[in-house]
């Protein structure tokens, strides 16, 4: 983890990542940028300066804009980080992938008020971001998250290989002297039982023989959440680590109410890993 992209809209969640990716930031040694995108009534790097005070509202957004990143600026400088601050100008939330490829960020911090309401902007904009980003994206949702992590849980069906995704993990897990606990959720009722479900997993551990600081879990439940729900009731949890196919299923599980989604839901950041 080198180069960190915190990508913000200036909501509160997005503050917390702000304050969660200069920590990672810190421990890693790695330098940290900030970006925002302002969608513009027009192509605002074609318009003259002329014609850009025909657009007072778009001139006090870039104004707030570039007063607010300067403020996370000053607070990674408070923690001798390098940084770099980006405004860019589109309709379209997808630029900041372009963005990050360009900039070879290997790993991206993201704010998230996801809404039951998929038409909201916060809402596609993440889902945009983990359904097509290369690399790890952690969604962060409150302050005061445990960092460094000391309990990470993994959570997967194991059918697929998995191996670069538990290796990002394991990375983050030996920079925060954290324990991984692998949980395999059986919602095929019948057809398995937690003997077998152990079998893909101690395969994939094979792969990494060296890595010693987990646990095998496997529940069968109905569904994924209440495997979730049940595994972070019995066990202490600071992030939870999923890989997403490149869907975003998984976000249903954060915007579900409280009673029927994740037990704890409002703080428990997510970390999600597309293959």
């Amino acid at each position: 983890m080198k180069n960190i992209l915190v990508s913000t809209t200036f909501s509160k969640n997005c503050t917390y990542a702000v304050d969660l990716g200069i920590k990672l930031a810190k421990h890693n040694n790695a330098e940290i940028h900030f970006f925002h995108f302002i969608k513009t009534p027009v192509d605002w790097l074609e318009i003259s300066k002329a014609k850009e005070s025909n657009y007072p509202e778009t001139l006090k957004q870039i104004v707030d804009a570039n007063s607010k990143l300067k403020d996370y600026g000053l607070l990674a400088e408070n923690e001798h980080l390098k940084y770099r601050t980006f405004i860019e100008f589109d309709e379209s939330p997808e630029n900041i992938l372009q963005h990050s490829n360009n900039f070879h960020h290997d790993f991206i911090v993201t704010g998230s008020e996801i809404k039951r309401n998929i038409n909201e902007p916060t809402r596609s904009y993440v889902e945009l971001i983990v359904r097509k980003a290369n690399v790890p994206v952690l969604i962060v949702k409150k302050s005061n998250i445990l960092f460094p992590f000391k309990n990470i849980v993994f959570i997967s069906n194991f059918k697929n290989d998995i191996s670069n995704a538990l290796k990002e993990v394991i990375s983050i897990a030996k920079k925060c002297n954290a324990k991984i606990h692998l949980l395999q959720i059986l919602t095929e009722t019948g057809s398995k039982n937690s003997t077998h479900g152990l079998n893909p997993v101690e395969q994939l551990l094979q792969k990494f023989p060296k890595f010693k600081n987990y646990a095998l879990t496997v529940y069968n439940e109905p569904s994924v959440e209440n495997g979730i729900n049940r595994f972070i009731k019995q066990q202490p949890v600071d992030l939870i680590a999923m890989v997403t196919h490149g869907n975003t299923g998984f976000l249903n599980l954060l915007s579900k109410p409280k009673d029927k989604g994740l037990s704890n839901n409002s703080t428990l950041p997510f970390l999600t890993m597309n293959i």
